[in-house]
């Protein structure tokens, strides 16, 4: 398995670890239940196969992210453009603003982040 790839539940599990870290696993049991619904075993079932993965880790009872939000979102960005889109970035843009009308301020900003890239 890839790195940072997630499933959707591993996200909303790793969304709660990014907000609150360094957390307690007691709190982070409680925040699963009241947002995710889980029962404990399942927080640390999870917990661990993250941990086991290199993501998270947990040492008396801290848990702290290995992997910061951007990463995974940078990975699986990267991996929509190239499943779905052959690695076209200009055919991603098409069609995710479809007939999506940017404002003035979104245009100029992504022409800065575009600017910045060619760059490199």
């Amino acid at each position: 398995m890839e790195p940072y790839k997630l499933f959707d539940a591993e996200y909303r599990f790793m969304t709660i670890v990014w907000e609150l870290e360094p957390v307690n696993s007691t709190q982070l049991c409680r925040v699963c239940q009241e947002r995710l619904g889980w029962k404990k075993p399942t927080t640390y079932t999870v917990l661990r196969k993250l941990g086991e993965r290199g993501l998270v880790h947990n040492e008396h009872a801290v848990v702290t992210a290995l992997v910061k939000r951007e990463q995974v979102q940078q990975y699986e960005s990267q991996a929509v453009v190239e499943k779905s889109f052959d690695g076209s970035l200009p055919g991603f843009l098409t069609a995710f603003l479809g007939t999506r009308k940017l404002s003035q301020e979104e245009a100029e900003k992504l022409k800065q982040i575009i600017e910045e890239a060619a760059k490199q």
